[in-house]
């Protein structure tokens, strides 16, 4: 690696040639503040935040921009740099509404945080605001023109990362607008609902459509059930809203503060992932052996479900038609749950606490009602349940450990990785290896499907058959793949898709930020939880044998193919 030395507020610095100014103090633990700045986006010197002084150059130049060179000198925080920061902060100031004590991001805002770093005290610049009504018709996202700082990291994440395209930057100067099309609503647009806008809005212009308050009152109906599941990521994340270091994992912790919340049972999408693999894994062993469409491909992110339905409609066939572990579960509660506890579903309330925001979305498609109700009525994000948490006065880092209600809260380590890139995949292996052999399957860490490359590819040796795989996360990567789908050069017999980078623990209602480092600590907890489980198979676990003994009979048959199986819809018109 060639390397260049330079000067930084006096301190001697060396780094790679091309490297930035920004990644070359922040290597050296050197401060420049940035907004526009992301570190899963390409940098692009929109806000002029991180002006630096460079000496020799006659304009303060963009850190996140400008390459370092061989014995450059640089001021980060000279009278001149700080004058000019103070005065950029201070105009978008002047046209951000003031409500910062009602505002989603409160204590989390980009734009706040800079404005009490740079000691801004009053507002100068007094005028004309922009206003725009804002979009609530998203069933997953709500959008608040008037809180955009311009930004851009909301469309550079839908169009460089996602290749989605539902934002776009329309006008110019004071008329500059971020959001869909001609100011189209959101949900008139091909926008996926995956959330990673929201993850990169540093302010809240972007949020997802909080169901909190109904939450609330079905808690406090006395005639109403209220059961809730949480997603594996959850466990892994849930900590960050209140201050522990990414990847705790407070999976008992997290079930003792449902239950103080007031929720009648406290169960596992885990479970549902089992008999996701279950159902899942016999599709992919009887497309491979009667000649069915292959590449399979996973269908538990519906991000990605609606991105495939919009964009590659024609490649549906591919889909497993198995439901997402969500949404099994909301079946599986008001059907075999409710006629064992002897409770009547019409009065059962589902909850979901789920990494994602699409999962709102998923749980009002209208093909979500096999148990004759709304098999989920409501969809909490992670960042959500924290809020209701902290209203509730609930010290989660604190709380005991508590255990999850039986039958629905029983699950294996091939569950829990669900929330990883790869996991999925590796949790449908070790299923589909001891099915299609008979013999036992002694590695089960499968560590050739992890990481946090874009696309990764294996074959694995499953008794005389090889079976080659693939995994993508994020939607440009999935585009990739499918992209050799219909041009016929896709040879895998089953392909893992996640909507959002880093698979679930990514995903669009995780607390903020969220970055490369981040995700991967989270799925560091997830991984550690998988290992010190006692059963790490999904096919094991002894209450998903019960329900096909007492309930399903057998996997992919009439019950449950009528529970646990679904349909896609062709959305490229939109919708």
């Amino acid at each position: 690696m060639e390397t260049v030395k330079l000067t930084i507020n006096d301190m001697p610095v060396e780094a790679e040639k091309g490297a930035t100014i920004l990644a070359a103090a922040r290597a050296a633990n050197i401060y420049i503040p940035t907004l526009c700045y992301h570190p899963d986006l390409p940098p692009e010197g929109i806000c002029r935040v991180c002006l630096v002084e460079v000496e020799g150059q006659r304009l303060l130049q963009p850190a996140c921009t400008f390459p370092v060179a061989e014995g450059m000198v640089v001021r980060t925080h000279s009278r001149a740099v700080r004058e000019s920061r103070k005065m950029v902060v201070e105009l978008l100031l002047s046209n951000h509404p003031t409500d910062c004590l009602t505002c989603a991001r409160n204590t989390n805002c980009e734009l706040q945080r800079l404005a009490k770093e740079l000691g801004i005290r009053e507002t100068r610049f007094v005028g004309e605001k922009k206003t725009y009504p804002k979009d609530e018709s998203s069933p997953a996202i709500i959008r608040n023109p008037d809180k955009c700082v311009l930004c851009r990291r909301c469309v550079r994440v839908c169009q460089e990362v996602q290749s989605v395209g539902a934002l776009a930057v329309s006008n110019r100067g004071w008329d500059t607008f971020v959001g869909p099309a001609f100011e189209q609503p959101l949900a008139d647009v091909m926008c996926v609902y995956c959330g990673q806008c929201i993850n990169r809005c540093p302010t809240g212009a972007l949020k997802g459509n909080d169901p909190s308050e109904q939450v609330w009152a079905a808690l406090n109906d006395p005639d109403r059930f209220v059961v809730v599941q949480t997603a594996p990521a959850v466990r892994a994340s849930i900590g960050e809203e209140f201050d522990m270091p990414p990847g705790s994992l407070v999976t008992g912790e997290m079930v003792t503060a449902l239950r103080m919340l007031g929720f009648d049972r406290v169960f596992d999408t885990d479970f549902t992932a089992d008999l996701t693999i279950i159902e899942e894994g016999h599709e992919l062993i009887e497309r491979v052996t009667k000649g069915g469409t292959l590449p399979m491909i996973t269908s538990c992110s519906p991000g990605w479900i609606k991105f495939i339905e919009t964009f590659y409609p024609d490649l549906l066939p591919h889909l497993s038609t198995c439901k997402s572990p969500q949404q099994m579960f909301g079946a599986i509660a008001k059907t075999y749950y409710a006629e064992k506890a002897g409770i009547d579903p019409a009065k059962m309330v589902v909850v979901s606490i789920m990494p994602c925001v699409a999962k709102k979305f998923e749980a009002g498609r209208p093909e979500m009602r096999d148990s004759g109700f709304q098999d989920v009525d409501y969809v909490l994000t992670t960042r959500e349940l924290g809020r209701m948490l902290k209203e509730a006065g609930i010290d989660l880092p604190n709380l005991p450990h508590g255990q999850y209600d039986d039958p629905l809260g029983e699950s294996t380590g091939a569950a829990v990785i669900f929330g990883a890139t790869g996991g999925v995949m590796e949790a449908a292996l070790r299923t589909a290896y001891e099915v299609i052999t008979g013999q036992t399957l002694e590695k089960v860490d499968l560590t050739m499907v992890r990481g946090m490359e874009g696309v990764r590819e294996a074959t694995i040796p499953v008794g005389d058959l090889m079976v080659k795989v693939a995994v993508a996360h994020g939607l440009g990567n999935a585009r990739k793949l499918l992209d050799l789908i219909r041009e016929g050069k896709a040879d895998y017999h089953f392909i893992e898709v996640m909507a959002c980078p880093g698979g679930c623990l990514g995903g669009g209602g995780q607390p903020i930020p969220t970055d490369l480092d981040i995700r991967m600590r989270r799925a560091d907890a997830i991984y550690y939880a998988d290992a010190n489980l006692p059963i790490r198979k999904s096919h094991e676990n002894p209450f998903i044998k019960k329900i096909y003994e007492e309930f399903l009979e057998k996997p992919l048959g009439e019950k449950s193919h009528h529970l646990l199986h679904t349909h896609y819809t062709d959305r490229s018109q939109g919708g």
